[in-house]
């Protein structure tokens, strides 16, 4: 994980190139490469050697803000086979699973990557990700966009294994079980033989369909704590001078997350305790 994060850009380097209409572009650094659009030309050379934060002009004379481009935006700008999961819930499946640095951690469903690149960054050089993907071309995909994020193989701390998590998974003690897939709750029990105690399963479902499902089918295993069910909604704000206001759009619904926490062995969870129906007196 020694790709370069900061410093003068160098050959090499992913930069992001931002217009005055916050239009957005990707490229890697070449000593000879030109970067061309309608609005003039930019040659490579132009930006090796200098700071992020500078401003380079095209040939046409449209300035480009240029910055090494962050984890939220290349996952969004990344070659897709699956959706991706969103940045908004990357970041709380990060903090709300508490995924530390030298955990490891199992993912199943890996998708375009998007994840995966939020999970290797937050387990760090210490630990390590085993990720699962049923499908190939899904599994290639990922691949290309997580080494393309890192710079290069990282056979340290990932693993990505095709097939099937049920059938396939040959860890124990792990810390963390991320499950990104279409129906999770056939996983729960796999995730609960892989976890250690104290683990955190956490699951990431598109309808109020397979979140019941999943909460349910965490809540019948027997080995987990109470799942707590949960979505996110992050909305921009319009700030100039006096006017201040929400922005007219928003990223909204994109999933729920679910999660829960793996008890002892042969340790009984509590019953629940309900309120009666017609009081709101607690018990």
């Amino acid at each position: 994980m020694g790709f370069r994060r900061h410093g003068p850009f160098q050959a090499g380097d992913q930069v992001q190139l931002t217009d005055p209409k916050n239009k957005r572009h990707t490229i890697t650094l070449k000593q000879d490469g030109v970067f061309h659009t309608h609005k003039g030309a930019i040659p490579h050379s132009d930006l090796i050697g200098q700071p992020e934060g500078s401003v380079v002009r095209s040939s046409g004379g449209t300035a480009y803000l240029a910055f090494r481009h962050l984890l939220q935006d290349y996952t969004l700008a990344m070659p897709r086979g699956a959706a991706v999961i969103y940045p908004k819930d990357a970041s709380m499946i990060v903090g709300m699973a508490d995924v530390f640095p030298g955990a490891r951690v199992i993912e199943a469903g890996v998708g375009s990557g998007a994840l995966t690149c939020f999970l290797l960054r937050a387990v760090g050089p210490e630990g390590h990700v085993t990720s699962y993907e049923r499908r190939e071309e899904f599994a290639e995909v990922a691949r290309k966009n997580v080494e393309k994020f890192f710079g290069g193989p990282m056979d340290d701390n990932w693993r990505l294994v095709l097939g099937d998590l049920v059938s396939s998974i040959d860890e124990a003690d792990v810390d963390r079980v991320i499950l990104d897939m279409l129906a999770p709750w056939e996983c729960v029990d796999a995730a609960a033989k892989a976890l250690t105690p104290g683990g955190v399963i956490c699951c990431y479902v598109a309808t109020t369909t397979q979140m019941s499902k999943t909460v349910e089918a965490i809540r019948d295993h027997g080995c987990f704590t109470e799942p707590h069910a949960w979505e996110t909604l992050v909305r921009d704000w319009h700030v100039e001078g006096l006017a201040v206001r929400p922005d007219h759009r928003m990223i909204g619904h994109t999933g729920f997350l679910v999660s829960a926490r793996r008890m002892a062995d042969g340790v009984t969870p509590p019953p629940r305790r309900r309120r009666p129906k017609g009081t709101t007196e607690e018990l």
